[in-house]
């Protein structure tokens, strides 16, 4: 009986101490904060127990009088097995979320510009216009696109326009609160939501990307092969929940419909859902 005392002793010591592993490999995987403080704790708990089971190995290991002196042995050897499982199974969840995480981001995001993709588009747009018509909130949009992209791929090959176009979309992303949505709608054109924003706030973000685009080199001479610094304007369309328009598509089909507008009248430039309105042509 005092083998199998020690043995569940020095195995309970052994589990213990194999816990420490999950739990490091689980701390490489969170980022810094609270939940990595609270399980860096959870060593140093850890360290105190296989102290405390070293302890009572090396005073009491050796002494059994009768079959209660089994019992602290035995509750130490299945707390510790309980401890290497939990540490086990966290390590194991904590991949698995990961793993689920990754395969979110990349069925939402758009491989060429890093920004969302059509279908992340699609769905947050539904979202965002039934929370703003339920609680009565503002709700806009701005469509986004590349004057005369087509010249940049016949000009300097479709390599050179894709790096522009993923330029082009940092550039806009930087300017954007975390609350707003930069999505790829599809060729050089992206999709803006912008929750809680009224058409005003709304304009004048229109008007600061397309200064903000205009001003800038998206390649500079040397990223462009020796063929000249390459500069791009940009045409917006704006377009504001307001009260006839009673689904997410009619909203789109606004602001699509200015953006058209915005491109006929010379690009690099903006029109919105309430000059369409006030012009009749909504």
């Amino acid at each position: 009986m005092e083998l199998l005392k020690n043995f569940l002793l020095i195995m309970g010591i052994l589990l213990l101490s194999a816990s420490l592993w999950p739990i490091r490999k689980t701390i490489a995987s969170i980022p810094h904060g609270r939940i990595r403080n609270l399980w860096r704790a959870l060593i140093y708990l850890i360290c105190f127990f296989i102290i405390g089971y070293s302890y009572y190995y090396v005073c009491y290991g050796g002494i059994y009088r009768h079959f209660e002196d089994l019992l602290v042995p035995v509750v130490f050897f299945w707390g510790a097995v309980f401890v290497f499982l939990v540490c086990l199974l966290s390590l194991q969840t904590a991949k698995n979320f990961r793993r689920i995480f990754i395969l979110e981001q990349e069925n939402s995001t758009d491989s060429l510009t890093g920004v969302y993709n059509r279908r992340y588009f699609d769905r947050r747009l539904h979202e965002e216009f039934s929370r703003s018509k339920r609680y009565n909130e503002p709700f806009s949009m701005i469509m986004i696109d590349v004057d005369h992209f087509k010249r940049i791929n016949d000009h300097w090959g479709h390599q050179i326009g894709d790096l522009v176009l993923r330029r082009f979309a940092e550039r806009i992303k930087i300017s954007l609160r975390e609350s707003d949505v930069l999505c790829r709608y599809g060729g050089e054109e992206l999709g803006l939501l912008l929750p809680h924003t009224p058409l005003d706030a709304a304009l004048a973000l229109a008007e600061k990307l397309r200064c903000k685009v205009a001003a800038s080199e998206l390649l500079t001479t040397a990223e462009a092969e020796g063929l000249g610094a390459i500069q791009v304007t940009v045409s917006l369309g704006v377009a504001s929940l307001l009260p006839d328009i009673s689904s997410p598509a009619q909203l789109l089909g606004v602001a699509d419909k200015a953006l058209y507008f915005a491109k006929q009248a010379g690009r690099n430039c903006i029109k919105s859902c309430k000059e369409l309105i006030d012009g009749g042509n909504c």
